[in-house]
């Protein structure tokens, strides 16, 4: 079969792989739509070590193949999405209550990372019944794709964040993690939502899924704009969707004592973060960091398609390219250089 792959850091092509057989309790999906993420570019460019002929992409949705002879819920032909993260659920990290980092650190992140990623013309998937979900019949492909990972990280940050009802929250970046956390905070009914971005269109749909203020950071000091904002007090919660000193030490600083820093952004560069001491309380002004890795699972997948079912969410409006298959290589470079204000691009792999 045709693979999308990692060469070595900082190459990526083509190449020709077996087609993965399914084990016991696996299933082999043949993709339909999937997504680049610009995790898929930190992997490249070595965030997490050097990886030869890796297959990259891990948010895709498509059809069920075969199954291995245990599995109960799937059976090909089945429309179904892959969850970006596909934890060991008999792990005993799981059975803590904390499955994406079954096996160690990060360890349900398994596709683009330790096994052969989505990008490819069939998929493997481990433990099938617990890692795929039917996608409803009135959420089309194209939709369905962003719960395997956006949607459901988006969310989890909002969640994390434990923004209070009426309470204020500070999102920074507006990529698409950060757009689906402004949409998870105004479903959680935030009372105040606050963007911070300085790119046009990601300013517009913060707006769309429930900003309130949208900072531009290029044209003023996001942390002066939000104290003003709320009167000097801080926010209730604050957001790291991009994954950097500088934004984590935003947070720290716009977050009032006892509130929360919800971290989802990648830190993909240097070897330590960095954060305010004194805003911090010298460590004892009771602001939690929490960090979360995108939660997996059949049962967070089905709950998010029945948001996209009803009609309460529409992620597509990120979608501002579609590419086939075979054109991935353009896609990617896309995704890394940000050109043509790329936002979401969607692989179709069916064209």
């Amino acid at each position: 079969m045709k693979a999308f792959v990692m060469h070595r850091v900082g190459e990526v092509g083509f190449t020709d792989k077996p087609v993965p057989v399914a084990g016991p309790l696996d299933a082999i999906i043949r993709p339909t739509k999937g997504l680049i993420c610009t995790s898929d570019v930190h992997t490249v460019h070595g965030a997490i070590g050097e990886r030869t002929d890796l297959t990259l992409g891990h948010e895709v949705v498509g059809i069920v193949e075969s199954v291995g002879e245990l599995v109960r819920d799937f059976k090909p032909g089945d429309r179904v999405a892959v969850g970006a993260i596909t934890p060991d659920w008999g792990s005993l990290a799981a059975q803590a209550g904390h499955p994406s980092q079954s096996g160690g650190a990060l360890g349900g992140w398994k596709f683009a990372n330790v096994k052969d990623g989505v990008f490819a013309e069939f998929v493997h998937v481990n433990e099938a019944d617990a890692n795929l979900a039917r996608i409803p019949d009135g959420v089309p492909d194209e939709a369905a794709v962003y719960v395997t990972d956006m949607v459901s990280t988006g969310f989890m940050a909002a969640e994390n964040a434990r923004i209070p009802t009426g309470g204020m929250v500070a999102i920074f970046a507006q990529g698409p993690v950060g757009l689906m956390a402004t949409q998870g905070a105004r479903l959680l009914a935030a009372g105040l939502i606050i963007a911070v971005e300085s790119v046009p269109a990601r300013q517009e749909l913060a707006r769309r899924y429930g900003a309130d203020v949208v900072i531009d950071f290029t044209k003023t000091d996001p942390v002066r704009e939000i104290l003003d904002l709320t009167d000097g007090e801080g926010v209730d919660a604050a957001i790291d969707a991009l994954g950097s000193s500088e934004v984590i030490a935003h947070c720290v600083r716009v977050t009032k004592p006892g509130g929360i820093i919800s971290n989802v952004g990648y830190h993909g560069q240097g070897e330590f973060i960095t954060f305010p001491r004194v805003e911090w309380g010298v460590g004892m002004a009771e602001k939690d960091i929490v960090t979360g890795l995108c939660p997996g699972g059949r049962l967070r997948l089905t709950r998010l398609l029945r948001l996209l079912d009803t009609g309460r969410v529409d992620p597509t409006p990120m979608t501002t390219h579609t590419f086939a298959f075979d054109d991935l290589p353009e896609a990617f470079r896309l995704m890394e250089t940000k050109e043509q204000g790329i936002i979401k691009p969607l692989i179709d792999f069916t064209a």
